[in-house]
């Protein structure tokens, strides 16, 4: 007998996939079920890595969280990480396969089918129920050859599916009676409901719309989920999320500044800093300049020297030494902290094309990219504050230099990072550092502001989990859902 097992799919992507399949993985994980979580592809530059030292999707570790479990790399067998020059790193198992372009990627794919299809088995035979997240939409035609996100792996797994559809930006109807016309007949007959997200004001207006539905449809509906103000607390999956994540100045706050680069990565960086009642994060697009602030934070990035012409080619180079000539203080987290330095060489083409890239010279350090890439989850302290610190390294190549002799960081009793010869410049590799509640509390008493002594970044996300999956238990038929699962 099937592993009982059920695949949200959307109707396009941030629909709240991601966000359901975490909340039932949390809700299911407390009625005593062995949940995992699965997503046979994903796009983000989003990265958690995991307990055998691979790298996932950070969606899929978030709902490792909520299921109790650790996360691994059979949860997220395929990640694509968008980089410059219009490729992506495939990643296949957690580890980097190959730098492909679109078309080559869809060549491959036929290769991936069967290894994705070995990892669901794989936990298949470890769990009471398998959680599947799609990507995108599930209707997505012009990609249904081969495909291994949606459809076509539901198709190869005879998994059951939820379609979801996103009320909040308007035409959910369409949404819905759209995809499903352009299903094929045995991919409808997989689809045995829906369920409507993200939905605001009074249902009872909403009753004709389920009629509708229902009748165009002739499938029944799992659910309305209304909008979850706390799913802030949680981190975000791609960045489609960052446009929720400036936040207004406040009277003696502390000010952030973030400039967004085309390949940011791993921004779930922010989430604890943008917690602190006391700090106002500002996320600067391209066509604004470097505002006055109290730090400017350089976050990491899928394709380093790519962006770092970015920055150049907006000026804000220019605004982050003026910045620091003015006594401003500078942090660069990964990619940020080798920007900050003299040189930044790529000799074998690592994430583009071959050569070198002159850094802003904040930092008496340079790197080397190499074939060797750093996935560890590491803890130490911090040098300047003894706090400690815990999160985890995912970078290509070494940085050297005579500002290391000042680390930042001391990670499992190795140096990590670099402080310049002033004390306001200062840089590391280590993604996560914010969540540690002592380090932020010390670091922004740094900057002139006491941190919130009752924000517990892990306990908060712990929190809003819990009220996730009480919210799904309340707006979806969860026994159903089980069912539905159980049928398979």
């Amino acid at each position: 007998m099937a592993t009982p097992a059920l695949m949200v799919q959307g109707t396009g992507s941030d629909v709240g996939k991601s966000v359901i399949v975490a909340g039932l993985a949390r809700a299911f994980t407390r009625r005593g079920l062995r949940v995992l979580p699965f997503k046979p592809q994903n796009m983000s530059n989003n990265a958690a890595v995991t307990e055998e030292g691979g790298e996932i999707g950070r969606a899929q570790a978030l709902q490792a969280r909520a299921a109790g479990v650790a996360p691994r790399v059979d949860m997220n067998p395929v990640l694509l990480k968008p980089q410059a020059e219009r490729c992506a790193q495939v990643i296949v198992a957690g580890r980097i396969e190959a730098t492909l372009s679109a078309q080559e990627y869809h060549a491959m794919k036929p290769s991936l089918l069967p290894r994705v299809l070995e990892s669901f088995a794989r936990l298949e035979g470890a769990c009471d129920l398998v959680l599947v997240e799609g990507a995108g939409s599930a209707a997505e035609v012009n990609l249904r050859a081969f495909d291994i996100a949606n459809m076509g792996f539901a198709l190869a797994a005879q998994t059951p599916v939820l379609l979801v559809g996103d009320i909040d930006r308007g035409g959910v109807i369409a949404q819905l009676v759209g995809t499903h016309a352009l299903l094929a007949p045995e991919e409808r007959a997989l689809v045995k409901g829906y369920a409507i997200n993200k939905f605001r004001g009074d249902l009872g207006l909403f009753a004709d719309a389920l009629d509708i539905l229902r009748a165009r449809l002739g499938m029944r509906c799992f659910g309305v989920v209304p909008w979850f103000d706390k799913l802030r607390d949680l981190p975000a999956e791609d960045s489609m999320a960052l446009s929720s994540i400036t936040a207004p100045v406040r009277s003696g706050a502390v000010t952030i500044a973030v400039p967004l680069l085309p390949h940011i990565a791993n921004f779930d960086d922010l989430d604890p800093l943008r917690a602190e009642p006391g700090v106002a994060i500002d996320l600067v697009a391209p066509g604004r300049p470097l505002p006055l602030c109290d730090l400017v934070l350089l976050p990491g990035s899928k394709a380093t020297r790519a962006d770092l012409a970015a920055l150049r080619a907006e000026g804000w180079d220019i605004d982050i030494k003026a910045h620091a000539r003015r006594g401003g203080q500078v942090l660069g987290i990964c990619a940020g902290y080798q920007m900050l330095g003299r040189r930044i060489a790529d000799p074998c083409g690592i994430e583009g094309a071959p050569g070198e890239s002159e850094g802003l010279g904040l930092l008496e350090v340079e790197t080397e990219f190499t074939d060797r890439k750093q996935l560890v989850a590491a803890q130490g302290i911090e040098t300047m504050s003894g706090q400690p610190v815990k999160g985890y390294e995912m970078h290509m190549g070494r940085t050297a230099g005579p500002d290391t002799d000042r680390p930042m960081l001391r990670l499992d009793g190795r140096a990590d990072g670099a402080i310049a010869r002033n004390g306001r410049i200062v840089g590391c590799h280590l993604h996560g550092l914010f969540a540690s509640d002592p380090f932020r509390r010390a670091f922004l008493t740094r900057l002139g502001i006491v941190g919130d002594p009752a924000l517990d970044h892990e306990a908060r996300i712990e929190a809003a989990l819990d009220s996730l999956a009480r919210h799904l238990e309340l707006h979806l038929d969860l026994d159903a859902l089980l069912a539905v699962a159980h049928a398979r």
